[in-house]
């Protein structure tokens, strides 16, 4: 079995070679834009009453979504015509990049507090969501520490050891802001990655362990962080206090039964449901499409995950691990987000400040998203220029563009 390479395909077959090689993925491609669109949708109809009565204009917050969106696309065409090898070599300096965002925004006059945590850096006329660049940032940064140093994180305690640490660092710095949920989507995300990457089980169960108990820990002893915990038990128990939100949420589900009271008519989005276009647009999508339009959702995300590890494997069998990496991060990461939001929605998990990718209101958010789909996209082209056929008596044989396997 042998890879060729683009180059190395014989011109004759010129439009068959165009649809091998520059084809994308489009049923990815289509299930992304349709979750975008839909997002669009759900941001105007959920707040349109908020932005009402804040800015006296009902679409405020749906125009700079738009505008997001539009940005968020643009740097997706800028990522698509970057090789992969391109991020390879700035791996390490993008970590670098991600402390030290971590690191101003918690520097008072640079960074500066909304709902009580230091989140933002303020560059004129826009502001930083710090969390959201360093997803990325630290996605890139396991995947090429993966590459450099696989052997050793496979087989040694110290080169496992290591990225732990830096880990330990970024979460130390996300949880001085405080934000405990990107805390622990990085956490399960850098430690998938590395059992993705060939970790022995033992080592890596071993320190989910210890993770879930130092997360445990910080949660119980935090008494906001405790507080959630308890009203995310028994809403019901303090219905119109801590348990507001929750209950609030539970009652749009309710209310929209099979197929949704209709686009638009949402009546906890009127003031009585908080958040309701970022932390709790899943459950207005649920009151007004009902159950039918959830599982569509659901149903859509899985199939990305699902793809995001399809093409990790294609990478990884063409002989390019940095690249599956990076998509096997960008799975997790969408996937474990997705899994939060709607769970904390649903009443299953507790209340955490983490929004819906592609759907939820945060132009920080939706931004990095599109480019991290973009990087996924990137990496599917390269994956469709390595043609895989059957080439008899030709082991060992290296020449132009052909690799023997």
């Amino acid at each position: 079995m042998v890879y060729v390479s683009q180059q190395a395909v014989p011109k004759s077959s010129s439009g068959m070679n165009r649809d091998l090689f520059y084809g994308y993925d489009v049923w990815l491609l289509t299930a992304i834009i349709f979750l975008i669109g839909l997002g669009l949708l759900m941001v105007a109809s959920s707040s349109i009453t908020v932005a009402d009565r804040k800015f006296q204009d009902p679409l405020y917050y749906f125009w700079r979504q738009s505008a997001s969106v539009f940005i968020g696309i643009c740097l997706s065409l800028i990522v698509l015509r970057i090789p992969l090898q391109a991020w390879k070599k700035v791996s390490g300096f993008l970590l670098m990049v991600a402390i030290v965002l971590l690191v101003l925004v918690l520097i008072p006059g640079v960074g500066y507090e909304v709902n009580g945590s230091m989140r933002w850096i303020r560059v004129w006329p826009f502001s930083i969501q710090a969390s959201e660049p360093v997803k990325l940032c630290v996605i890139a940064y396991m995947a090429g520490y993966l590459v450099r140093r696989g052997d050793e994180v496979r087989t040694t305690f110290s080169g496992f050891i290591k990225p732990i640490l830096v880990l330990i660092l970024i979460s130390g710095l996300l949880l001085l802001e405080p934000d405990y949920g990107a805390c622990v989507v990085m956490f399960i995300t850098v430690l998938g990655m590395m059992f993705m990457g060939g970790v022995p089980l033992s080592r890596f169960f071993a320190w989910m362990l210890v993770a879930a108990a130092a997360l445990i820990s910080l949660a119980v002893l935090s008494p906001y962080r405790m507080q959630r915990l308890i009203s995310f038990i028994d809403p019901w128990q303090d219905p119109f206090n801590t348990g507001f939100q929750l209950t609030q949420a539970l009652i749009a589900f309710g209310r929209g039964d099979w197929f949704g009271v209709g686009l638009g008519s949402s009546i906890q989005k009127l003031f009585y449901l908080p958040e309701a276009h970022t932390d709790f647009v899943f459950a207005v999508l649920a009151e007004e499409l009902g159950l039918i339009g959830s599982l569509l959702v659901i149903l859509l995300f899985c199939f990305v995950v699902w793809r995001t590890f399809v093409i990790a494997q294609v990478a990884e069998s063409s002989g390019k691990p940095f690249a599956a990496n990076i998509a096997n991060g960008i799975g997790l990461i969408i996937g474990i987000q997705a899994f939060i939001n709607i769970g904390v929605n649903m009443g299953m998990l507790p209340t955490k400040g983490l929004t819906l990718p592609l759907l939820s209101y945060g132009g920080n958010s939706i931004i990095i998203t599109c480019i991290l789909l973009a990087l996924l996209l990137r990496i599917d082209l390269e994956n469709r220029q390595i043609r895989r056929i059957s080439i008899p008596n030709m082991q060992g044989y290296k020449n132009g563009g052909i690799y023997a396997t």
